[in-house]
């Protein structure tokens, strides 16, 4: 009892890591390519979590405002509640080109300056960003391509580690690589489940603010938009770039938050999925 017992367990691991990504290969198959209309080009508003970040914003807002996408259909917000840096003062120099700043003093968490600067959002499409990460100059334009498609709700981009850190950005680099097989399998095949909080695009009509408690806010957002008969979709063409943390100490920090993130998703999966 105890040996088959044993062989249960490592059957169930190999299934998860290997079983689980081939069969989504084989039944992806199954379903032709989809093609996207290239010409759609919906209302935008690019929201950009910033908290602190005086060292990056400039170079994140400059990237914003070069992205290949039409200027009258483009809104760029910065939430920058509770930043006690030069945050919002480096955000209102870019006013004159089209940025607008949300901010106030208190600070009650990101999520709570994402919902507040929500109320300014007027594009039909959101597009969530970090401080951190930059776009290739057309992420923009196939980021909204599959949601031309009523029934798709939600797009995730391709969240891409810079190789200039050693290890640590080889081994990120390589989970995810591994993440974007599978999120492009289950895509072809229906939906994929996760969504790259980095570079993600939702219809503005569908987004549901995420109760204080959630860890993982992106695989909220994605999944309520599930639990409404949409697809979320992967899109590896929309491509966002950032380094993998500084050091192993904020790493190892980083990657327990995510994975307690994913222990309370199992928990509330019943009012989670579908």
């Amino acid at each position: 009892m105890i040996a088959f017992i044993f062989w249960l367990c490592v059957l169930s691991i190999l299934y998860t890591y290997l079983g689980y990504p081939l069969l989504l290969a084989l039944l992806a198959r199954l379903r032709p390519m989809p093609q996207w209309d290239e010409s759609f080009t919906p209302s935008v508003t690019l929201l950009i979590a910033a908290y602190n970040e005086q060292a990056v914003i400039a170079r994140k807002l400059d990237n914003a405002c070069s992205l290949d996408y039409p200027a009258e259909r483009l809104q760029i917000i910065v939430a920058a509640d509770g930043s006690d840096d030069d945050t919002p003062t480096i955000v209102r120099q870019y006013v004159g080109r089209g940025v607008e700043l949300a901010y106030q003093p208190e600070r009650r968490g990101k999520m709570a300056a994402i919902n507040r600067a929500m109320a300014q959002a007027g594009g039909d499409i959101v597009v969530f960003s970090d401080a951190n990460n930059l776009y290739e100059r057309d992420a923009l334009r196939r980021l909204v391509r599959p949601l031309a498609d009523p029934g798709v709700g939600v797009v995730s981009g391709a969240k891409h580690i810079q190789k200039s850190l050693g290890s640590l950005s080889d081994s990120e680099g390589l989970y995810w690589k591994y993440e974007s097989f599978i999120k492009k399998q289950e895509s072809r095949l229906s939906s994929c489940v996760g969504a790259a909080g980095e570079i993600m695009a939702i219809r503005r009509s569908l987004y549901e603010a995420p109760p204080g408690h959630i860890i993982n806010d992106d695989f909220y957002v994605a999944t309520q938009a599930i639990r409404k008969g949409y697809r979320a979709v992967y899109l590896p063409e929309a491509r966002s770039f950032e380094t993998v943390s500084v050091s192993a100490g904020e790493e190892m920090a980083r990657r327990a938050r995510i994975v307690a993130g994913r222990y309370q998703a199992l928990w509330l999966a019943p009012t989670l999925l579908p």
